[in-house]
This record gives structure tokens, sequence and C-alpha cells, in this order.
């Protein structure tokens, strides 16, 4: 009994002295720790700004996804009145819970039986159920069905589908931006998540009046583009048709306001669906527009004579002597078909799209003259939008160039560009000379409503207003029946535009297989509002840029004018003489021949 009192004490001393230490030495200590097992935090996920047209159309939007899991060990009791599984009830009752919820988890009934049974206390069912879906499935009132708050995340959907998704992007499904605007602007888009922080019981429900704290999420912000969503459409379908029609293998298309340089419209083919392609294997996720290169061709030689006319080496009218072979160095240059010694004006010579004539109007130039211009133009630089992947495409030095690149540079070989940078170079001309960076945010929208608009990019002139004009007339000549795109004229308005056909440089193979074919204009020629730039790749006979890109530009164009509602001037065309008599044109000192020396500025 003595050895039984004392076990016993001391049994009891050491519960009161440990008593003693919880409560009294060591009580926060224990209360903290009984805390910390207690609570528990849930992230409250903040929701990605929407990407939204000029127009308020939705391009890009978040939606709230719910995660849906099971114990199985207590499905069993639905609709039985038990507490407990009845082995004689519990298929009945698995199979009518499975009919309930199969039409809203989208799971076949068969399917959903074998995931509701078994002795699993949590098991996954959907990751991807709507807010409304889950608030039907909770009515349900099916044990052991629940929503997992700690895992419920935002999805991005982009209700346009493929029409804009080379623009705007997409977003993986960890939430991170995998390209186009989406990732542009991805410090906009991205909102901060929320948080709350509770005590629960050892059945994970929370404890009423324990207590709680929540700093809430702040959802990322609107970001409004210049895209036209009416435009955008029609361009990315008229596009795609015409690929297919001439079995060529991309193409892109460029709609630019001609004043503020806001861009209207980047369609871009191939494209992809946002929803289904991501993460497979071939898929185009890039925008061509900005991030393909290729060498343009004619629709280069605008530089090469808004050039020549602002250093005052040649005037429109200046007479220019075109033979069937030009050679220069190693080479023998032709024009695109045989033709005997013509005798043009300048501005007959771009209406007719001469190689050999614009090479001697660049030869009234330094190459570091013609470099220089180039770059004023753009050429060499990345646009200034802030596109990911954006190519600033390819201008060597002039030191650099080859004798026979000094001449192919003239016509638009041996350079490369991408689409927007093309489309930039006829919106200067278009501008009266001055070019305006592209622009494609237009504004920022906070949480509150408050809006902030994208500053106006500032223009830098490139050429005067008189070079711009002359320029400007010169290219109405090439859409008249004595130019290379009557294609593209445009009933009762002026259109002034260039066709290009170019040779295609191949990566893949290393060398040139294939033709750009393209075309690039604005309208109304006289009062420019738009400027609309078509390119396609690797198109089949005939390749030409006006057969296969200027159906493309009058379709846009026409589309473009009556959405926008831009009216005809009414004006009528001044007559540019693009031919000469051979007498006169050889007795005029100015004239623009082989063989003569020409000073250079």
């Amino acid at each position: 009994m003595r050895a039984l009192t004392v076990a016993t004490i001391f049994v009891l001393s050491v519960f009161g002295a440990q008593l003693v230490r919880i409560q009294g030495l060591d009580a926060r200590a224990v209360a903290a720790e009984a805390e910390s097992k207690r609570v528990t935090a849930q992230i409250i996920p903040a929701m990605r700004g929407q990407i939204l047209a000029s127009d308020g159309t939705v391009l890009a939007s978040s939606v709230v996804r719910e995660v849906v899991t099971v114990d199985q060990t207590v499905v069993c009791t639905y609709g039985t009145k038990k507490n407990v599984c009845d082995p004689a009830t519990a298929g009945e009752a698995v199979q009518r819970a499975a009919e309930q919820l199969a039409p809203l988890l989208g799971t076949p009934v068969s399917e959903l039986v074998t995931q509701l049974t078994g002795t699993s206390r949590y098991r996954i069912l959907s990751k991807d159920v709507s807010p409304l879906s889950w608030n039907k499935i909770s009515q349900l009132g099916i044990p052991g069905i629940l929503r997992d708050r700690r895992e419920t995340r935002s999805e991005r959907t982009y209700p346009q589908g493929t029409t804009t998704a080379a623009l705007v992007g997409y977003v993986t499904d960890d939430g991170t931006p995998g390209g186009g605007v989406e990732l542009m602007v991805d410090k906009d888009l991205e909102g901060t998540p929320g948080k709350t922080t509770y005590e629960q019981g050892r059945d994970g429900t929370a404890i009423p009046a324990a207590a709680s704290s929540t700093t809430p999420a702040v959802d990322g912000r609107d970001v409004h583009l210049t895209v036209n969503s009416s435009l955008q459409w029609y361009a990315q379908n008229a596009l795609a048709q015409r690929i297919k029609e001439t079995k060529a293998t991309a193409g892109t298309v460029v709609i630019m306001d001609a004043r503020s340089g806001d861009l209207l419209s980047v369609a871009s083919y191939p494209t992809f669906d946002p929803d289904t392609d991501v993460g497979k294997k071939g898929a185009q996720l890039d925008n061509k527009a900005f991030s393909d290169v290729f060498e343009p061709g004619s629709t280069a030689k605008i530089m090469t004579m808004a050039a020549a006319l602002e250093e005052k080496t040649v005037t429109p009218s200046t007479p220019v002597v075109i033979p069937n072979r030009l050679p220069r160095f190693d080479q023998r240059f032709k024009d695109s078909h045989e033709h005997p010694t013509q005798y043009r004006t300048v501005a007959g010579t771009l209406a007719e799209s001469s190689n050999i004539g614009t090479i001697l109007v660049s030869e009234t130039l330094k190459p570091s003259t013609l470099e220089r211009y180039f770059h004023k133009f753009g050429l060499g630089s990345r646009s200034g939008v802030g596109y990911p992947g954006e190519s600033a495409g390819l201008l060597p030095k002039s030191s650099t160039w080859s004798g026979t690149q000094r001449a192919t540079v003239a016509f638009g070989q041996g350079i490369s560009v991408t689409a927007i940078q093309a489309a930039s170079v006829f919106q200067t001309i278009a501008n009266g000379g001055v070019r305006v960076a592209p622009r494609l945010v237009d504004s920022v929208t906070e949480a509150d409503g408050t809006t902030t608009t994208m500053p106006d990019a500032k223009g830098t002139r490139v050429v005067s207003q008189k070079t711009a004009d002359d320029v400007s007339k010169m290219l109405e000549g090439v859409v008249s029946p004595d130019g290379t795109a009557e294609e593209a004229t445009i009933p009762g308005y002026r259109i002034a535009g260039k066709t290009g056909t170019a040779e295609f440089y191949d990566d893949k193979v290393g060398k040139y297989r294939g033709k750009t074919a393209s075309f690039i204009g604005y309208a109304p020629a006289d009062d420019p509002q738009v400027v609309v730039a078509v390119i396609v790749q690797k198109p089949t006979y005939p390749f030409f840029g006006g057969y296969v890109a200027g159906p493309v530009f009058k379709d846009v164009m026409t589309y473009a004018l009556q959405e926008l509602k831009i009216p005809p001037t009414g004006r009528k065309a001044q007559h540019l003489t693009l031919e000469v008599d051979p007498k006169e044109a050889l007795s005029d000192p100015d004239v623009l021949r082989d063989g003569k020396s020409q000073p250079k500025r």
C-alpha cells in the first residue's frame, strides 16, 4: 500500500507539474501551437483583367473554377436516412448519386460510380466546375461531395476563338501568360491574390465564434486595345480564304490608322484555338505580323523613290531609259517580264514596278544616304509596340553591301522586314511624311473604374509633305490601268498602293524557295485614313502580288471604309506622265540611263 501510494502521488505530481507548466509557465507557447493546428488559410484567387477591343468586345476574360472532391466512405448513405453505410443499400445509393452528379460534372454515370465507390477520404472529381454548377451540386445534399476551397482558381476564356488568338495570346493552365498581348501587358492584367484565415475543427469545418481575418483579392486591370473587333474578324477570314485558294503557307493582314498609327487589325494565319491547341506539338502560337521577317520586294521601292525625291536627285517626271537587261558587277538584272527598251518617267517606273528603273534611281544616291532613309522609315528596329517576340528585321550596314546587293536593296531584296514595319512605311507616306510608331494598347482600367489612356506616339518626320504628296500621286498610278495592281481598285475611291513579289528565303533549306506576294496601300489617296497591308507567303503560281494579295486588299479595304464610315472625297486624281517620247527622254539632261554618271547625294 505504501508503494502504491508513493507511486500514485508521484504520477499525480508529474501530472500536476505538467499542468502547471502548460497553464502557467508555457501557456502562450502551447496556446499558439494549438491555434496553429486549428488555423488554416484559404487563398482567394484574383481575377485576371479582361482584354477588350476598342468597341468593348471581350477578347479575353477570366472565370472562377471550383475543385469538387468526394469522401467515398459516406456517399453510400445518400437517400438512405442512415449515418453509416449499409451493404444492402450502398450500391443503389452510389448509383443514384452518380446519376444526379453526371450532368453537372460532365462525366458519364458509369465512370462516376467507380469514382464514388471506395474507402478514400479525399478524391478529386473535377477541377473545372463553375460556381453555378457547384451551387446546383451543393443543393443536391449528397454526403461526402465537397468543394476544396484551397484549390479555387480562375481560368482564362477567349470568346473570339481563333479570330484573335494569334494577337491576344494565351495563358497556360498554371496561370502563366504564354505570348501575345497576355504576356505584353501581364503586369496590368495580373491581380494580387487575397487570403482568408480561420480556425477549423477536426472535421475541417470552420469554428463559428473563432477569430478570422480576410485580405481581399485585388483583380487585375482591364486592357482596351486599339483593335476593331469587326475589322479583325473580317480580315482574319478574308486572309484565311485567300491562303487556301492560292495554297500558300502563311500570311498576314495589318490595318492601321493612317494618322495615329493605331493598329485596327493584326490578322495572322495559320492561327490556333486557345482552348485546345496550346501545348500540342506543331501548334503555331505566334503572330507572324510581328515575328516573321521576309524580303519585301517591290513594296520597298517607295522608300528608294522617296529618298531620291527628298534629296532632289530626281522628280516624278524625270525620264528613265529602261533596257531589257542591266549589267551590274557579275549580275544582269531584269524586270518581271521581258520587254524592249522602255522610256518612262520616275512615276512610270514605280507604276510599272521596274527593278531596272529603280536601280537607276537609287544610283543617284550614296549607299549611306539610302540606308539612312531606310532607318528613318523604321527598318532595322522594332516598331515600339512592345509585342513579345517582335523582330527588328534585317538591314545590313551600307558599308557591307556587295556590288549586287547595292542594286537589290533598292528594289527590296537583301533586306528583311516584318509586316508591321512594311505597313508603317506606307503609314509614313500617307501621313504626309511623318512616321508614327504603331500603337496597340489604347487604355487601362482599374478595378474601381479609373481609366488611364495611353499617350499617343510622337511623330517623326521622315520626308517632306511635298515628297510624300509626290510619292502618293505616283502610288495612284500603280492602281491605274497602266500599273501593276488594277485588281485593287475600289469604285468611287482613290487608292494609292504598291504590289510586291519577292523571292522567299526558306530558313529550313537555307536557300530561296517560293515567293512572297504582297500589296500595301491606303485610302482615300487624297485624304488618307486607313492603311492595309496584305502579305502572303509561298503561294502557288500565279504568285504575283497584284494577283494574290490585290483582291484581299480590295476586299478588306472596302469593308474597312464602310465599317469606319469613311466617304469618298469626290476629287479626281491628278494625271501624271508615265511614258515619254524616246527623243525627248534622250535629249533631257536629267535623264537616267545606264552608263551616264549621276551626281550622288
